[in-house]
């Protein structure tokens, strides 16, 4: 297990991780083949539904992946895939500040995992749909360095982690419409919570893997 130190500016995580993010100049999202202006989907640029994804680790990829969000049209409907076990919790909170703030008509699908960090964003959809075979990791925030401070700085970092910590969980209770006793009763020790959970809790809607497309799904449900 790696030491926990208090870092001078905490990468907090939801997950072990890398601590520095890779700014990479290509876009890690995978709209598809079709690709028109500025590297978003045909779609995105032409106005109509546009498709990318959220995965691997939020902290490695956040560059591409707010860059990518705020690139999409103000206001525009489209469906994200997630797979992702988390990362930095100010990358998930800026990702969920993001769709929010701009209006983006999200219908959000968890293809296979998505955790702790990754939750947030989730959350902000408009729409959630979930398999069986999926899971939500849900844990209090966890933060690591190899870096000294100073005991002063010490004590600060330790009651801004409280205060974090204590906002994300009733900002995650407030998106998904629940309440904050049911958020503290996954996160702490922590819990995953399978597809079929989920549903029950009423935060999703079930999807198969033997039933069409999520789109197919999607309208035989409203009918």
């Amino acid at each position: 297990m790696p030491r926990r130190r208090i870092p001078k500016r905490p990468p907090l995580h939801h997950r072990s991780s890398s601590l520095k993010p890779r700014r990479s100049g290509s876009s890690r999202f995978h709209p598809g083949p079709s690709v028109g202006r500025a590297g978003l989907p045909r779609e995105a640029a032409a106005g109509e539904d546009w498709e990318i994804s959220i995965n691997g680790d939020l902290t490695d990829k956040q560059f591409d992946l707010i860059n990518t969000l705020i690139e999409l049209p103000r206001k525009s409907r489209g469906t994200i895939w997630f797979d992702s076990g988390g990362g930095s919790a100010y990358v998930g909170l800026a990702l969920c500040s993001i769709i929010k703030l701009r209006g983006l008509r999200v219908t959000g699908v968890v293809a296979s995992e998505c955790s702790s960090a990754a939750i947030l964003p989730f959350a902000a959809c408009e729409r959630r749909f979930v398999t069986a075979h999926c899971s939500l990791l849900f844990h209090p925030i966890r933060w690591q360095s190899e870096e000294d401070v100073r005991l002063e700085e010490a004590a600060e970092w330790a009651r801004h982690f409280k205060v974090l910590e204590e906002d994300l969980d009733q900002l995650t209770a407030k998106l998904f419409g629940i309440s904050e006793e049911k958020v503290a009763e996954w996160t702490r020790p922590g819990k995953f919570v399978s597809g079929t959970e989920f549903v029950e809790a009423g935060l999703a809607t079930l999807i198969t893997l033997f039933d069409g497309d999520v789109w197919t799904q999607i309208a035989q449900q409203r009918t």
